[in-house]
């Protein structure tokens, strides 16, 4: 490969179980590995012609990190449903979409969030803790207890070119290879948002007569949403993006990147579905361009 003949021949593995090294030759590559891991392979690619890996002339490859932040909520009680357990008309899974930023109820932060609930009735582990003894204590282990119902909203972090990941030379892998160092964090926009996850649910919680409503405000750390995006982006211009809108890498147009790494931005919602849309397009391109001969 070089910088003019903008080709990727093929892979190079290692066996994990044996050290072995091997290189498989292909047409057309797709790097799937997950959002870091993509980049991470990227960055340890084609470096005699690229200092930076694989992807990296326009200067974005393994920044504009996202995740979806979360863990900000409320939880209470539901009365009026002991009738019912499994079956029914009775609190259950539900689902609230964005509604934040979507017309003129514009906020002091950018984007929104939605809510993902759940409702269970209370088992036998609640009485555990009573330490009781006899034949009441059995009797109660019989019944189940009060309905509860939590949410906790799923928020957009925003991409800020300085949330990073980038090789750590000075770090190797067992298989001597530099392990990615990250920097990454939330900004005031995420943080104002998460305001809004707790007061919005606590207030819809008591508009519909849930009971004993309490606040829900967890921890949260960039990652612990498993939602990894971003750090190879999809773009119209080969010197602000990696990926153009085929998820073809700029560097080498034979190259298809479509997991979580090629997105530009992290909305509110799994993401999952989006990377099989983009990859079954990317898949249904490739082939079209490599019957055209183009690839």
């Amino acid at each position: 490969m070089t910088r003019t003949r903008r080709r990727r021949g093929g892979v190079e593995i290692i066996d994990a179980e044996t050290n072995l090294t091997y290189e498989y030759t292909a047409d057309i590559i797709f790097l799937n590995a997950s959002t870091l891991n993509s980049t991470w392979v990227l960055m340890n690619s084609a470096t005699d012609v690229w200092e930076g890996g694989l992807g990296s002339s326009s200067g974005e490859l393994g920044h504009n990190v996202m995740d979806h932040h979360f863990r900000m909520g409320a939880t209470g009680q539901v009365e009026g449903f002991e009738d019912f357990y499994f079956k029914g008309r009775r609190p259950a899974g539900f689902y609230i979409p964005r509604f934040r930023n979507t017309g003129d109820d514009k906020r002091k932060y950018l984007r929104g969030f939605g809510y993902q609930g759940s409702a269970s009735r209370s088992r036998w582990e609640r009485e555990i803790a009573e330490l009781n003894i006899g034949a009441d204590y059995k009797e109660a282990l019989t019944e189940p207890g009060g309905w509860t119902i939590g949410m906790t909203a799923f928020g957009e972090m925003l991409p800020y070119h300085e949330n990073r990941v980038k090789l750590d030379h000075e770090k190797k892998d067992k298989w001597g290879l530099p392990v990615l160092s990250m920097n990454v964090e939330m900004k005031q926009n995420e943080l104002d948002m998460r305001e809004d996850m707790v007061n919005d649910a606590v207030e819809m919680f008591e508009a519909v007569g849930i009971k004993n409503v309490k606040p829900s405000r967890g921890s949260y750390a960039p990652g612990m949403g498993i939602h990894e995006m971003g750090t190879a982006r999809m773009g119209r211009d080969p010197k602000t993006s990696v990926l153009n809108g085929n998820n073809q890498v700029w560097d080498a147009q034979n190259v298809f990147v479509t997991d979580g790494a090629c997105m530009t931005s992290a909305s509110r919602v799994n993401p999952s579905l989006t990377y099989m849309a983009l990859t079954a397009r990317a898949a249904d391109f490739a082939v079209s361009e490599l019957k055209k001969g183009n690839l």
